[in-house]
């Protein structure tokens, strides 16, 4: 006898960081979501280890940011160290405004990150869990898609969508028959993690700016006779990354004699606990298609990231947070399926850009040759002295296709969080306004007119329409976002992206037209507007 079939609006392979996002973002919006894991607890062992200002945000509009901030370690940045041991890249934070209302480089304990956001979706009335169970088949129509599970709680689940963030080595992209285009980076490292009960040691380096304090920077030693990074983690986690050399097997690089004989360097008397030594390929991944009919790749499903930015979880984040509000559109029947498109269409470019930054730092950081790890150095040194100091935040492009306003200035940019009442914690813009799509406009004497024009032209989706002026401390800082893009308006994404900037009350009008068509709003639940000629 086959099993009873339970439907769902959504369902989520994996448990994961990324898929635990997923279940809490389609749980607020009201879809009835069930996940999935093989797994019937969080992963022990420490994995991902840096999260980002953006990610915190998300954490933020999913009231689990105050929670969260307690178990990670707010940090400075990052800097690389050359062949001579002379810093050769910084990319510190100290000093530098937080546009986005939080610290570009948090460093965490992934079991406690997994186990809060577990606690926050299972007080969602809307998310079912269903632990110990294992992705065995899937099986799809023009309308849901249907899930044969094995485990300790076989079933048949029935859900309109599915989102895979099961993982790199992803079964369910694996069904489908969806190759990864390889970016062409592979190298073998060992990764260390341990309790460290005091400083890191480091060696005498020349060139760190004043502000620099290496307790709290990413430090990747950029070294030919073995490149390493040393990580800061939350109280007393600490992470070593070591390059494995030509010759060196993965067993014996993770025994405990070698794994002591690296770090120890870095301790010399420290106590410390090793808590875990394994081994990586580090790769640069991207599978070709993120969508297969009524099927999602997220995370490590659908992109494997180089480490050396501290950006593959982030990834994930950012993709479930694109996905989530848009698949709720389209559930909810005001937008067509279509929209769903947007996705790979908005997340690949910007995942292979941060990737291919990525890989660049890590061509040039896995250099064995110590000639041409000094003239790379001359190289990096020449070129922070022709150009300002970057943040890693720096490198995240702004959105260029998909639900933007193409050519408008601002589009496709996050969206900035100024600070309205100090803290500790400081009750920052989204704190004050909310989440959703939200107006910000230059003047306030433009409320009635633009309210009006978003309820005409957007009846089924609701817009804020916040004058600057109204919010304390913050007006100012927004008024100048605006004025420096020559704007009066500025609509800004669900997940915090710029949709458009427009300059007139005739510019705000087109806009609103091109969103309902980025939308794919459906007739029905619009009422009929005229082309913009």
């Amino acid at each position: 006898m086959s099993p009873p079939r339970e439907d769902f609006d959504v369902a989520i392979i994996g448990c994961g960081p990324t898929g635990a996002l997923a279940a809490t973002l389609c749980g607020l919006a009201g879809l009835r979501t069930l996940v999935i894991d093989r797994e019937t607890a969080p992963f022990s062992q420490p994995r991902a280890v840096h999260l980002d200002h953006e990610m915190m945000r998300i954490f933020q509009g999913c009231g689990i940011a105050a929670r969260l901030l307690p178990r990670m370690r707010d940090t400075d940045g990052h800097l690389h160290i050359g062949a001579d041991r002379q810093v050769i890249r910084y990319m510190g934070t100290v000093g530098k405004p937080r546009p986005f209302g939080w610290s570009g480089d948090y460093f965490f304990y992934q079991p406690e990150i997994e186990s809060a956001l577990r606690e926050r979706f299972a007080e969602l009335p809307q998310v079912s869990v269903r632990l110990g169970t294992e992705f065995q088949s899937l099986r799809q129509d023009a309308d849901r898609v249907t899930l044969t599970l094995g485990g300790t709680n076989p079933a048949q689940v029935s859900a309109r969508w599915l989102i895979a963030c099961d993982g790199a080595s992803s079964p369910v992209r694996k069904s489908l028959g969806i190759r990864l285009d390889d970016l062409g980076f592979e190298e073998p490292w060992l990764v260390v993690d341990a309790e460290v009960h005091g400083p890191v040691r480091f060696p005498p380096l020349t060139g760190v700016p004043e502000t620099a304090d290496l307790q709290r920077l990413s430090v990747m030693v950029c070294d030919p006779a073995r490149p390493a990074t040393v990580v800061p983690g939350r109280g007393n986690h600490r992470r070593w990354e070591f390059m494995l050399l030509p010759g060196e097997s993965d067993d014996a690089m993770m025994s405990p004699e070698s794994v002591q004989r690296l770090i120890s360097p870095w301790l010399l008397d420290t106590p410390h606990q090793i808590i875990r030594a394994a081994t990586y390929r580090f790769h640069g991944l991207v599978a070709e298609n993120w969508r297969r009919g009524r099927v999602f790749l997220a995370g490590d499903a659908a992109h494997q990231t180089p480490p050396f930015f501290g950006q593959g979880m982030c990834h994930g984040l950012r993709d479930v947070a694109n996905l989530c509000w848009k698949l709720a559109l389209v559930s909810s029947g005001k937008s067509d399926a279509t929209l769903l498109d947007t996705y790979q269409a908005e997340r690949d470019p910007h995942v292979r850009a941060i990737i291919g930054a990525a890989l660049e730092a890590g061509r040039y950081i896995c250099l064995l040759d110590r000639e041409a790890a000094v003239a790379r150095d001359r190289e990096l040194l020449r070129r922070a002295a022709e150009a300002p100091t970057r943040t890693a935040g720096d490198l995240i492009p702004p959105l260029k296709s998909g639900v933007v306003l193409v050519g408008s200035a601002g589009a496709g940019e996050r969206f900035i969080q100024p600070q309205l009442e100090d803290g500790p914690p400081p009750t920052l813009l989204d704190d004050v306004t909310g989440g959703g799509w939200r107006l910000f406009l230059l003047e306030a004497a433009d409320i009635a007119g633009a309210s009006r024009l978003c309820a005409e032209l957007l009846p089924d989706i609701p817009v804020k329409v916040i004058p600057v002026a109204s919010l304390p401390r913050a007006g100012t800082v927004l008024s100048g976002w605006l004025v420096a893009r020559n704007a009066r308006a500025a609509l800004v994404r669900p997940d915090f992206y710029v949709f458009g900037t427009v300059a007139t009350d005739e510019a705000l009008d087109g806009a609103l037209r091109v969103l309902t068509r980025s939308l794919h709003l459906k007739p029905a639940t619009q009422e009929p507007v005229e082309e913009t000629p």
